[in-house]
């Protein structure tokens, strides 16, 4: 009785898990198809535009990442962080004080690092397979 409990509990957070990332890509292609009518109506692309369409690509990556291994791997949202604050950089560089463009870039600094301990963390100390 406990074990049937727990088995339909875990199917209940695989399927709601499943539908929330569901919601995650559909949201993110309208948002992609969006940002790309408005650079249509603009007849310009910036570069604030290229990086936002690199943030939902990368969002879809991560979610079909997911899919395929049934992991998330701390590397996905460590990059969109990195470009989301590059893309802050660019759009309000001119109306930043030296210090909040000093934050701004000391955080993609300490990204980075993140990503660099978790590969070298990933390759030094690789996970046994969850066999």
């Amino acid at each position: 009785m406990n074990n049937s409990i727990q088995q339909f509990n875990q199917k209940l957070l695989s399927l709601v898990e499943h539908i929330g990332l569901l919601v995650i890509a559909i949201a993110t292609v309208f948002a992609m198809v969006g940002e790309i009518a408005v650079m249509l109506r603009a007849m310009q692309v910036t570069l604030a535009d290229l990086l936002l369409l690199f943030l939902y690509l990368e969002i879809l990556a991560m979610v079909g990442a997911y899919y395929r291994s049934g992991k998330l791997p701390v590397r996905f949202p460590l990059y969109i962080g990195m470009v989301a604050l590059a893309r802050y950089l660019v759009l309000d560089i001119k109306n930043m004080d030296d210090w909040r463009m000093l934050a701004v870039t000391g955080s993609i600094l300490l990204l980075t690092l993140a990503v660099l301990l978790v590969r070298i963390g990933h390759v030094r100390y690789p996970y046994p397979n969850d066999e």
